[in-house]
């Protein structure tokens, strides 16, 4: 039939042999050519308007119709299989890439090479390497410091842009979102985790804007110096003694975990040279004992700190409980002297370019206590007074140098160092008002290290005089294996010149403050290096008659207790 078009003479003789059947099938197909032209028939032009009249000139034409793009070319049909198995492309479009293709399950290159999942690569191939039975990003060894590969699903393959384009005046990295290459389609932790460019602009994962630079997106955080630390210590006690009548009656045996501390620390994301620190302690009641938040202010080491009721001068609440040479701190050293705030504002740094002299200064108000001091107002007691500090400590460095958040343990042998702190604060407790005294020096030398402490007030509602101080001497019998330490102290709490006529009203701040002195000696043995510790602790306490209290009481006690830091 196609013929027919070009030869007259064979037309005429086919329509000679059309029968009716042929004529109804070619009415029908008209019918259909018809129907079809008048569906896409465009209107015909209206007719021209009768000229003007007068001199006036004809109307412009009506612009010329655009003509309708051409259609797009068809794409090529995927492969009905997976073309390449190592370039981090699904070339046959059913989800899967490489060596997760059972199309390449067989092939050399996706057999376990033997080698630990260590790499980038090897913890984005798909293959289970050290045939451990977890793949890639589900096996820990792919969590270790250094690789990036499994910071949300991110695969390095072809076709991601991983250039940042600069910052304008005015501009921060949020502002990059949705600019430029970036379509801005992924902005939460579903789709910057699931292995695939949502908004196809080049990028997946956390290699897009969005993802990288959107803080409400968390699985590409990227903090590599986020750290999470445990420390646990199981504890089997005896009493050899104990005189206190506080109605009780226990036994002289004790079997428990005395401390079980939660810690996370690392930087802030998107503030350079910033950190955080969180610490739980869940044994007995859990809670949240301490936060802080602490950003630099300019480039000479000056900062400030957010943190959840610090607001003291002395170093043994601060400095971590396992790092405590006695085990635990001198509870008389604090419980005068110190509370727990609230919240504080401390702001700190270097006084001169060598390090050599550093100041702090903090000021901090409500209430915290021990039952943790995040989530609001607690008081166990009657409440007189709204419950605020303020105060400032010079750090001297005469030779070396030290933080009070350093540890007192020795593993080995240390350099010789000799600091100094010394600060001074008003703080208005519960019950009390009173300015307070701090001083404290600490020497290492080769396997041994002396602190040395005092602590001072006048407290001013009821009028006393109350001071404290501790020694303690650590020695490094064994380095990496065994140290020795002792201390001796004692607290001070002075005659009431002002005493309320119901002294029992006050509650425990007042009450509880009794002349007492306490010593201590201890063994520690490094068991596997210094994150498993056993010690031994002898302690001697000897309280006295307190202001609401008959008779003092004497506690002597020895402890086994299993140290875990890791």
């Amino acid at each position: 039939m196609q013929n027919d078009h070009s030869n007259p003479t064979s037309r005429a003789q086919s329509r000679g042999r059309f029968s009716s059947r042929n004529l109804l099938s070619t009415l029908l197909g008209i019918s259909a050519l018809c129907l079809s032209a008048s569906a896409t028939a465009q209107p015909a032009d209206p007719p021209p308007p009768p000229p003007p009249a007068g001199d006036e000139p004809p109307p412009a034409p009506p612009p010329t119709p655009e003509p309708a793009p051409a259609p797009e070319p068809d794409k090529a049909p995927l492969p009905e299989k997976e073309t390449n198995c190592t370039d981090r492309i699904d070339n046959d479009g059913d989800s899967v890439a490489d060596c997760a293709d059972a199309d390449c399950y067989d092939l050399p290159v996706c057999q376990p090479s033997g080698q630990s999942e260590s790499t980038n690569a090897m913890c984005s191939d798909w293959v289970d390497n050290d045939g451990d039975g977890v793949l890639d990003c589900d096996d820990s060894d792919c969590q270790a410091p250094g690789i990036t590969a499994c910071k949300g699903s991110y695969r390095a393959g072809k076709g991601d842009k991983g250039e940042v384009p600069p910052l304008k005046d005015g501009e921060s990295v949020e502002s990059l979102i949705g600019k430029g290459s970036d379509a801005d389609g992924e902005r939460n932790d579903i789709l910057c985790s699931d292995g695939y460019d949502n908004d196809h602009d080049g990028r997946t994962d956390c290699q897009d804007f969005g993802c990288r630079f959107d803080p409400d997106v968390t699985v590409c955080g990227g903090n590599p110096g986020l750290n999470f630390s445990v420390v646990a210590q199981i504890t089997q006690s005896y009493m050899f003694e104990n005189t206190r009548d506080n109605g009780i009656q226990g036994d002289d045996w004790d079997t428990r975990f005395s401390l079980l501390q939660l810690r996370a620390m690392g930087p802030i994301r998107g503030i350079q040279n910033s950190f955080f620190l969180v610490s739980m302690r869940a044994e007995r009641t859990p809670r949240v004992t301490f936060a802080m938040f602490q950003m630099p202010i300019g480039h000479a080491g000056h900062y400030v700190n957010i943190n959840s009721g610090g607001g003291g001068l002395s170093s043994q609440l601060i400095i971590s409980a396992s790092k405590q040479l006695l085990i635990e701190p001198a509870y008389y050293m604090f419980s005068a002297f110190e509370q727990g705030n609230g919240a504080a504002l401390e702001v700190g740094g270097p006084i001169d370019t060598k390090g050599t002299f550093e100041y702090r200064t903090f000021v901090a108000g409500g209430s915290g206590r021990s039952s943790g001091n995040i989530g609001g107002r607690f008081y166990s007691d009657a409440n007189t007074n709204y419950t605020w500090a303020a105060g400032a400590q010079v750090h001297v460095n005469a030779i070396g140098y030290y933080s009070r958040f350093d540890s007192p343990f020795l593993y080995e042998p240390a350099p010789t160092t000799l600091a100094f702190l010394v600060g001074a604060k008003y703080d208005q407790r519960a019950q009390e008002r009173y300015p307070a005294a701090n001083a404290s020096a600490i020497f290492k030398y080769g396997p041994m290290v002396f602190m040395g402490e005092f602590y001072g007030k006048r407290e001013m509602e009821f009028e006393s005089t109350q001071y404290a101080y501790n020694a303690q001497l650590g020695f490094l019998l064994w380095p990496k294996h065994l140290m020795l330490a002792a201390d001796y102290g004692a607290y001070i709490a002075g005659d009431l010149e002002n005493p309320p006529q119901d002294l029992s009203s006050l509650g425990g701040d007042v009450t509880k403050q009794r002349d007492e002195q306490q010593f201590r000696v201890a063994a520690h043995w490094y068991v596997f290096r210094n994150i498993r510790v056993l010690s031994l602790l002898y302690r001697n306490r000897d309280v006295k008659a307190g202001r609401n209290a008959d008779d003092g009481y004497v506690e002597r006690e020895g402890r086994i207790v299993g140290s875990y830091r890791f």
